[in-house]
């Protein structure tokens, strides 16, 4: 059964919006949140999203309409799955009495099914899913592996995600299956072509089908033969209780990396991918996860030991194990005492890596035992110089989370300069002298919600941050008169509507033209510092980064060279680039090279803001909403469409007159565009 429901324009976020692209067609089927059409105000794009799954049966709407809240665009079939479940219950019934009939026509012949199960499930296959181009020649960090062995992903589902200098991405499934291996770890480098898992795709059950084929074979065969079955079929997690050996896998080393943290003793039970060991290489922190669940039976590694891929880490009695392993419990006590035996050299370690970062170290305190932590958290610890035995965990089985990193980070910046500086380190350690706030119960006070940041967020915001409290800002305001730009725009648009180009020429496209022909006056806004801060680094390309609002949180593609092209071109550009970035299809090419960035909120409001600089580059053009001002001609006032201007700036490279010459300079352009030509 079926229905037709009615798709009604959402808020907004202003009287009327214009459709300029229709994202579906008639017929077409689609998922919920798919975008149906996409609108343009002002200065901003968005899409209409679909309220439900289903059939476009109409649209109302065409490219260049006005809509606004309320407004009904289409209409969709949306079905209920009465239809699918029923359908479901005859294929159910079908296997049912398939599987009935099946033992009722040769029950003799049962142990030849399992052979024959692969040969009709022919399309199952294993491949290899590696790195597609990610816009970069050079490797990547690895900083987080999204999937684990024996997960089930779709097409598209990220396995892994990778940080670049400017931006973060995940590394998509190119198919829908299982994952059968991996071989990233969070802190390695990979690049283009780098192979990351195999995955077995459609007509995975096959692959069930040969483990019973093959346990039922062993079963017939010899004593010896079952042993090496049973060796063989470990890592499929039979019912029966083995004993299987754990060892490091593929690091992404050649050589040998130091073991800083024993996670596990013997007689732990431990869960599917829970951390073993912490191993640390120059640059990164990773746990060696266990394979499968069960008791650890015995541990062969301690902190201070240098291991490889194929070093044996632990034994361990799978899930179902007997009472063997209680037996084994007293011969590996002493074992226990070894990580402790090792703490002053863990430590040492830690604190020398803690040198390496310039956020000052934690205080000296006594060493409360193992640091219980996810790689990703340990890589945060490392960055900011904490030592995670100091950390008290508020997560399962007292394990650090990065919230218990943060808060920490919070409480030492806080302390008074005297109680923060250690017989060791410089008395103005603690430069900040932060004044701590206060923890609040809100709940007191009224009903509260709690909401996670995004994963943009959570990426951006420690960037933002360090640009806040490393660069000294100048903010200088100005406005630019608009009237003639506008008209010319408006005219333009009218004749590609004529012409059912399709082109939409927005606000924003001139005022990068604009800034671009200031950056070729006035170059050092088109710089950057050199590392050593002596010098600046004078670039003699103009690439634009857009700042462009997505679902996930804010990003900044950027638009190449833009001296060099035309008013439709660019537009072309910067709608095709907008539409990826609300996609999530922006590559690490497309968000690197900036030379100089635009944040444009003049589809939302305000009359000024202070944006921040996007390091390495020197400055930014904050763009809010215009607005009709009476201005003096000479002989009356007359409206004037005015847009005002937000400019931020280095102050240790721009001075304050030269960053109100730039400013005035765009303004100026965007007043008169034959200023543009000349």
């Amino acid at each position: 059964m079926s229905d037709i429901q009615k798709i009604i324009v959402p808020d907004v976020g202003g009287d009327e919006v214009e459709v300029i692209e229709l994202c579906v067609a008639v017929g077409d089927n689609i998922e919920a949140d798919e975008g149906v059409v996409t609108v343009e105000s002002d200065k901003a794009s968005m899409d209409i999203p679909a309220p439900f799954e289903g059939e476009i049966v109409s649209l109302s709407v065409s490219v260049g309409d006005k809509i606004k809240e309320g407004d009904v665009i289409g209409e969709m079939k949306v079905a209920n799955g009465d239809s699918a479940d029923e359908g479901a219950s005859e294929e159910n019934a079908s296997d049912e009495s398939s599987k009935e009939d099946a033992p009722k026509q040769e029950a003799p012949k049962d142990e030849s099914k399992p052979e024959a199960a692969p040969a009709a499930s022919g399309s199952s296959e294993v491949i290899e899913v590696a790195v597609p181009d990610i816009g970069s020649d050079d490797e990547v960090d690895v900083i987080d592996v999204l999937v684990s062995v024996g997960d089930t992903i779709e097409k598209e589902d990220g396995l892994i995600t990778l940080e670049t200098d400017k931006a973060t991405m995940d590394v998509p499934s190119t198919h829908a299956g299982t994952v059968k291996e991996v071989f990233i770890s969070t802190g390695d480098k990979v690049k283009e072509g780098t192979v990351v898992i195999k995955l077995e795709v459609a007509g995975s059950g096959s692959s069930s089908s040969e483990s019973a084929s093959s346990d039922a074979s062993s079963e017939a065969s010899a004593p010896a033969a079952q042993e090496s079955a049973k060796q063989e079929s470990a890592p499929a997690a039979s019912a029966g209780s083995e004993t299987i050996e754990v060892a490091v896998p593929d690091i992404g080393e050649d050589g040998e990396v130091d073991v800083i943290d024993v996670l596990v003793s013997a007689g732990d039970t431990v869960e599917k991918e829970d951390g073993l060991i912490t191993l640390e290489t120059d640059k990164a922190t990773m746990d060696v996860p266990s394979t499968h669940a069960g008791t650890i039976k015995e541990v062969f590694i301690k902190a201070g030991d240098k291991v490889k891929q194929g070093t044996l880490v632990v034994k361990l009695e799978t899930s179902g194990g007997s009472s063997s392993s209680a037996a084994e419990k007293p011969a590996e006590a002493p074992k226990q005492e070894s990580p402790k035996q090792e703490e002053t050299q863990q430590a040492s370690q830690q604190e020398a890596s803690q040198g390496r970062s310039p956020v000052p170290p934690a205080p000296e305190a006594k060493n409360t035992g193992k640091a219980h932590a996810s790689p990703s958290v340990r890589r945060i610890a490392r960055e900011f110089g904490v030592d995670l035995t100091q950390v008290n965990g508020s997560g399962p089985k007292n394990r650090i989370l990065k919230e218990d990193v943060q808060a920490y980070v919070k409480a030492e910046l806080a302390k008074p300069r005297t109680a923060a500086a250690s017989g060791s380190a410089p008395v103005g350690d603690n430069v900040l002298q932060i004044v701590p706030v206060k923890p609040v119960d809100h709940s007191k006070f009224g009903e509260i919600e709690e909401q996670k940041l995004s994963r943009i967020q959570k990426i951006s915001g420690p960037f933002l941050h360090r640009n806040w409290a490393t660069i000294p800002h100048v903010t200088q305001f100005d406005e630019a008169d608009i009237t003639e730009v506008e008209e010319f725009r408006k005219e333009q648009n009218a004749y590609h509507a004529k012409i059912k180009s399709g082109l939409k020429i927005t606000p924003l496209v001139f005022v990068m033209k604009a800034v671009a022909k200031a950056l070729e006056k006035y170059e050092v806004f088109n710089s950057s510092l050199s590392d050593d801060g002596e010098s600046l680094i004078i670039k003699k390309f103009i690439n634009i980064g857009i700042a462009v609002e997505t679902p996930g949180g804010l990003v900044v593609p950027v638009i190449r060279d833009v001296n060099k092209k035309g008013i439709e071109q660019l537009s072309q550009e910067l709608i095709e680039t907008s539409k990826k970035a609300r996609e999530g299809k922006l590559k690490a090419a497309d968000m690197q090279g900036g030379t100089f960035t635009i944040s444009s909120l003049g589809g939302i409001g305000g009359t000024a803001f202070t944006p921040i600089v996007n390091a390495p580059e020197v400055a930014i053009l904050g763009v809010s909403k215009s607005e009709m001002k009476p201005k003096w001609n000479g002989k009356e006032f007359e409206p004037r469409l005015m847009v005002p201007l937000s400019l931020s700036y280095d102050h240790r490279v721009i001075d304050g007159a030269v960053g109100a010459r730039f400013s005035t300079e765009v303004a100026a352009n965007l007043t008169d565009l034959r200023r543009i030509i000349l």
